[in-house]
């Protein structure tokens, strides 16, 4: 690939190192580029947790630069950040819905901002260090596919990416393992081999989103109702944003075995609790839905679909609603399906699609 110009995100980890490598070694003319979005961590936090978008990231972005001698640059996109991730985290969960804000960064900062820049200044593709690959089908249209080690399969989060971006867009770690890509980086000299993982959402470093909403909203969250599915009152809570679908810890509810939370209701200020089968559902419906390894459904295909992150995959079959949204329709009742995460549908290894929860049908 003499001549082609791809710019890496450096995110001052491993992966991202590890992919700026492989694709000089391929023969691309190859820049990092580490994106400025979140600058609030301390040197302590940076030490435990090797924060993917902070100061400590730079740092180690530009060693590992250096000593593969491509040219260096850290972006601000901070606006673009606050706009599509943080806001938005925010006001999903003010409404009652739990959000994945890595999706949202990985379409709308990761992608859409850093490949609009990067094709500003002549580059051909981007480039990330995402356990995914990137293939062209034949019917023509580009899709995700699984990475060649589950445990660190990535596809999930990544769904959302349009058939332009992922035109141009290599992902040369899908191709290995973790341990493989570690000792790339050891053999290559790369100082950041054992580096730790960044762990939960980097913009809530202490994991305590209801702090951390209430802090940058300003919004002190009223305490609301428990109550049963008919309505009955059985206590009270400490403001929706500190409860998600299917939660048992720290409701502080005395009922004498164990409750979940099987709904929250926003415009009445309650958290609806029940018991384990509450959570089980058959379907859902999502909206804003991307079509990725398919431009349209075939009636009573089977898809796997995934709920969450770590979800092991459902059979399901989908229905078109119009309007951007589909009906999900499970071979076997899933647990605590989650208004505002992804359900991302997949056709054997590739991505076929995927939308957002709204809740069941």
């Amino acid at each position: 690939m003499s001549g082609k110009k791809v710019v890496v995100g450096l995110s001052g980890g491993v992966d991202s190192s590890v992919a700026a490598y492989l694709l000089k070694k391929q023969g691309y003319d190859v820049i990092g580029v580490t994106m400025q979005i979140w600058q609030e961590e301390d040197n302590e936090f940076q030490e435990e947790n090797g924060g993917c978008c902070g100061l400590s990231a730079v740092d180690d972005a530009r060693r590992v630069a250096q000593i593969l001698d491509i040219p260096y640059y850290v972006m601000n996109f901070r606006k673009e950040f606050k706009e599509k991730v943080i806001d938005y985290f925010n006001q999903e969960y003010l409404e009652g819905r739990t959000p994945n804000p890595c999706i949202a960064c990985n379409r709308y900062v990761k992608w859409e901002s850093l490949l609009k820049r990067s094709l500003d200044i002549g580059a051909d593709y981007i480039a990330t260090g995402h356990y995914a690959r990137v293939e062209q089908l034949p019917n023509g249209r580009y899709a995700i596919r699984n990475s060649v080690t589950a445990k660190k399969d990535q596809t999930y989060a990544l769904y959302n990416l349009t058939q332009e971006q992922l035109s141009r867009t290599l992902m040369p770690v899908g191709e290995y393992t973790k341990e493989e890509i570690r000792r790339i980086a050891q053999e290559a000299g790369l100082p950041v081999a054992h580096k730790k993982d960044s762990q939960e959402i980097c913009f809530v470093p202490d994991n305590d989103y209801a702090g951390f909403i209430e802090e940058s909203t300003g919004k002190k969250l009223e305490e609301g109702n428990y109550v049963l599915e008919d309505g009955t009152v059985i206590g009270k809570h400490k403001g929706i944003i500190h409860y998600t679908i299917g939660q048992r810890k720290g409701l502080n509810l005395s009922m004498g075995h164990p409750v979940f939370v099987t709904e929250i209701r926003p415009d009445t200020n309650e958290v609806v609790i029940g018991e384990n089968e509450d959570l089980f559902v058959t379907d859902l419906i999502c909206d804003r839905v991307n079509f990725m390894a398919i431009d349209h459904l075939e009636e009573g295909k089977e898809f796997t679909a995934k709920i969450r992150y770590n979800h092991p995959g459902a059979v399901c079959t989908l229905e078109d609603l119009g309007e951007g949204k589909v009906k999900v329709l499970f071979r076997e009742s899933q647990r605590a399906v989650t208004p505002g995460q992804a359900v991302v549908f997949y056709d054997g290894e590739y991505v076929a699609g995927g939308g957002i929860i709204l809740g069941k049908a």
